[in-house]
């Protein structure tokens, strides 16, 4: 692999569920951002973040940016048969074209 290709955006279908697993951490705040546009636009308005359990550095750095970002109307923790605290499921505003849209 040659440098620029390492640099080139990679390419992820959006579904309701994103897992952090596999990406960088320096490279989460802008996913997080990109993922809620784009669950937005497709009209998904709730979906889950894997986190992971761990330490629980990722888990609050998840909640910080959904804290901030305007699209997220709440979120939680997930229950015991849905990934307990390893995920977080979002809810997004709805919106006039949301609203008209479903």
């Amino acid at each position: 692999m040659n440098a620029s290709s390492e640099n080139e955006p990679i390419q992820i279908s959006v579904s309701d569920e994103l897992d952090l697993h596999n990406f960088r951490p320096n490279e989460i705040k802008d996913l997080i951002r990109e993922y809620l546009l784009e669950c937005k636009s497709k009209g998904i308005m709730e979906g889950r973040i894997i986190h992971g359990k761990g330490t629980g550095t990722l888990r609050e750095f998840v909640h910080s940016q959904l804290r901030r970002n305007s699209l997220v109307h709440s979120f939680e923790l997930g229950q015991q048969n849905n990934g307990n605290w390893g995920s977080t499921y979002f809810f997004l505003r709805k919106t006039k074209e949301t609203d008209q849209g479903a």
